[in-house]
């Protein structure tokens, strides 16, 4: 079953249809209510006009007077519903009416110079009526309460038909929205092609896409993405990298165990044989430790995974003391100076440690037999501590202090094997630490390589 992707351009326009959708229903709404709110106004002020109407015509009659069909009709009409008049005399009581409107108290309450309008429930039916209030013709002390009363129904079906009329023209403006803002979404999610084109461009080239014309809401994604491209292209470098450094560090041994492999298989006697294989076994050695530097190298190179506080001050006697058995087989007195109180910096142990082995590596392979080396730890300040390793070994030339660190450099006349890798690797572990490391002769010969870390204070 194939999964249906998210479309943004969906999503937009179902965000954008829907609230659409219900500002119609509410438009809808409002316009019925403004309508009747109209229809009510206009037929109060006919209701009235009728009243008014219907009171001078009491004026030209006796009180004994019948109302003729033709004003019982046009009294009575009213499309869709039903008219109600009432005629109370102040001394005979109801003379003419056609309904019961005893339950309307406030009929009698009414003002003789125009009509009063109020609603009430007339034979079981919501009404709008009007009351007015006139001098009896023929009999000046005596009072008419004229009422006319209607239902509500032709007022809904007046404000019906102004929503009827009204709803065509709102669903051509919505139709006329949705139109633009289809072409509006549309027109703007153009803008992402200049970015799509310029990642289909990309083909072993990791250059950043940002632009100016990348738009404000999709930059942090761009910044993302070229943050990736950058990861990548240190990844990528550092592969490089390696394969060049493998290429030209094993080049040379590999060929020399070519060389006496075949010269083992050829000797005719086994003492060549045993000296050539003594070569392949050296050489061997010599290829393994490459590239386990070589490793080391690009380990250090990486980013560390993470970043935490480390109490050094309790991690390097413990790496000290794992390399003691490999010292005393050196014939190097391998010793550790411990710090006056607890120090911690933030970090990663494993890229510290790597530091600390190849910087005691190095002492124990140049120092010499019957040398002593210590490493040691000390607080310089408030900001900075100290984690060295000092030898009394044959030192370092000052001509040459400058290059040390560098890869691949050995000092000239060093009769040692090794690679050239150690400092390298140390230096580039401490960058990830914010440290930097320092090479200092020591009187009246030997070397003291330190590494300055910034301190993290306890909270």
């Amino acid at each position: 079953m194939t999964t249906r992707r998210p479309s943004l351009r969906r999503r937009l326009l179902a965000f954008l249809a829907l609230p659409m959708l219900a500002l119609l229903l509410l438009n809808a709404v409002i316009t019925y209510r403004i309508a009747l709110a109209y229809s009510n106004h206009l037929h109060d002020r006919n209701l009235a006009d009728d009243t008014l109407s219907f009171a001078r015509m009491l004026e030209t009659m006796t009180v004994s007077d019948e109302l003729s069909p033709q004003v019982r009709f046009l009294l009575e009409y009213e499309p869709g519903g039903h008219g109600y008049f009432n005629v109370d005399s102040l001394k005979h009581g109801t003379l003419s009416s056609n309904a019961d409107f005893s339950g309307l108290p406030q009929a009698q309450n009414c003002d003789s110079t125009r009509p009063k309008l109020y609603s009430g429930e007339l034979d079981g039916e919501r009404v709008r009526l009007a009351t007015l209030c006139i001098q009896s013709s023929g009999d000046p002390e005596d009072h008419l309460a004229v009422t006319v009363a209607e239902t509500f129904t032709d007022r809904r079906h007046r404000a019906q038909e102004i929503l009827i009329i009204t709803i065509p023209m709102m669903t051509l403006l919505i139709l006329c929205v949705s139109a633009l803002v289809w072409f509006g979404v549309n027109h703007g999610l153009k803008i992402l092609r200049p970015l799509t084109l310029r990642l289909a461009e990309r083909n072993r080239g990791l250059a950043p896409i940002s632009s100016p014309d990348v738009p404000l809401e999709i930059l942090p994604l761009i910044e993302t993405i070229d943050g990736l491209f950058g990861r990548l292209a240190e990844m990528i470098a550092l592969q490089d990298r390696f394969v060049a450094d493998a290429a030209h560090q094993l080049r040379t041994p590999l060929a020399g165990i070519s060389l006496h492999v075949d010269r083992a298989l050829s000797a005719t006697d086994d003492r060549t044989r045993a000296a050539a294989l003594e070569h392949v076994r050296r050489l061997n050695q010599r290829t393994a430790r490459v590239s386990g530097q070589l490793l080391a190298l690009t380990r250090a190179q990486s980013s560390p995974a993470i970043m935490e506080p480390l109490l050094v001050s309790g991690l390097v006697p413990e790496w000290v003391a794992a390399r003691v058995p490999e010292a005393i087989r050196a014939d190097v007195d391998l010793g550790y100076q411990p710090p006056e109180q607890p120090l911690s910096v933030l970090g990663y142990a494993p890229a510290l440690q790597e530091a600390v082995d190849n910087l005691i590596d190095n002492a124990l392979n140049y120092a010499g037999k019957g040398a002593t080396v210590t490493v040691g730890l000390l607080a310089l300040d408030e900001d900075w501590i100290e984690l060295y390793v000092e030898d009394d070994g044959p030192g370092v030339d000052a001509a040459v202090m400058a290059r040390l660190g560098e890869r691949f450099f050995r000092v000239p006349g060093t009769q040692e094997s090794g690679t050239g890798l150690g400092l390298a690797i140390a230096h580039e572990a401490m960058e990830h630490f914010s440290g930097r490391i320092l090479y200092q002769s020591v009187v009246p010969h030997g070397l003291k390589v330190a590494i300055r870390l910034p301190r993290l204070k306890p909270i």
